[in-house]
């Protein structure tokens, strides 16, 4: 119960749960969707290829 106590406190549950959320909803996205949206965040600097 610890454990979970302290990812609950260390926000690790809430950045969990929203990757999940926002996976599920890129399975969602067309191709052409996919593709603005990733320009939007590589043009914000939120995508860092390596």
């Amino acid at each position: 119960m610890a454990n979970f106590l302290h990812r609950e406190t260390s926000g690790e549950y809430r950045r969990e749960e929203l990757i999940r959320i926002i996976e599920r909803s890129l399975e969602q996205l067309t191709l052409p969707e996919l593709e603005a949206l990733y320009y939007d965040m590589a043009t914000k600097n939120y995508i860092h290829e390596m």
